[in-house]
């Protein structure tokens, strides 16, 4: 399976950056993927244990071990990642992943890239082909909320509220015309659905509400993509 890669430009300060991503408390604001997440005191290299929110009523506990590099020659940063998950309801057995921040003329770029060994035997195989590219989606829109925060000092509290009540709009402007047409005639109805609906899923969303779309989603080049050898030391 491809790793799963996720890319964003953020016009702020590398510090910055490094602070809303490296902190625990403060990673768990903005990446919907966690639920939770506690460092381990005085473990080293540095780990801690997470939850993630599966659906109301099912949260699945993992594990994982990190470290970064602040000052490397080049300007970049980088950190590193191993995670898992002992609970057999996850999908994820293990998996392993690295961040780098790259900072240029227009901000820093921030990027992902991940992959994971699946449970279940040929069960996990047809799960992940819709929870990949969920999970794909899930670190996108993260990043996006992330930047949003950084760059426009909206809160990813802020932003997820924003998130909900865009949809809500959207929603309820498709109900709404599928049933003004439908006073008319069932043909009016059908072709006020299919342009109200592509209309609620084109338009781009308020430059305050979190988007996957606006997140490169394949590597520009191989450095990108190739795993930082720090996470060979972990």
């Amino acid at each position: 399976m491809r790793p799963i890669y996720v890319e964003t430009l953020i016009d702020a300060p590398i510090e910055q950056v490094w602070w809303a991503t490296q902190q625990p408390g403060e990673h768990r604001r903005w990446d919907v993927r966690f639920s939770r997440i506690d460092p381990v005191p005085g473990s080293a290299p540095a780990r801690f244990r997470y939850a993630t929110r599966v659906f109301p009523g099912l949260t699945v506990a993992g594990w994982g071990v990190h470290a970064g590099e602040r000052h490397r020659p080049d300007g970049t940063r980088t950190s590193a990642l191993r995670f898992g998950s002992d609970d057999r309801r996850s999908l994820i057995a293990v998996g392993s992943g690295y961040w780098r921040y790259r900072p240029g003329p227009h901000g820093v770029r921030f990027l992902t890239g991940y992959s994971y060994t699946l449970r279940w035997g040929r069960l996990g195989r047809l799960a992940d082909l819709g929870f990949r590219p969920l999970f794909g989606w899930a670190t996108a829109w993260s990043f996006d909320r992330l930047r949003i925060w950084l760059t426009r000092g909206v809160s990813p509290e802020r932003a997820r509220a924003n998130a909900v009540r865009e949809v809500l709009l959207r929603l309820t402007a498709v109900a709404t015309a599928t049933l003004a047409a439908a006073a008319v005639n069932r043909a009016a109805a059908t072709v006020a659905l299919v342009v109200v609906a592509l209309a609620a899923w084109l338009l781009p969303p308020h430059p305050h509400t979190p988007a996957a779309r606006r997140c490169r989603r394949r590597p520009p080049d191989r450095l990108a993509a190739r795993p930082p050898t720090l996470l060979e030391r972990l």
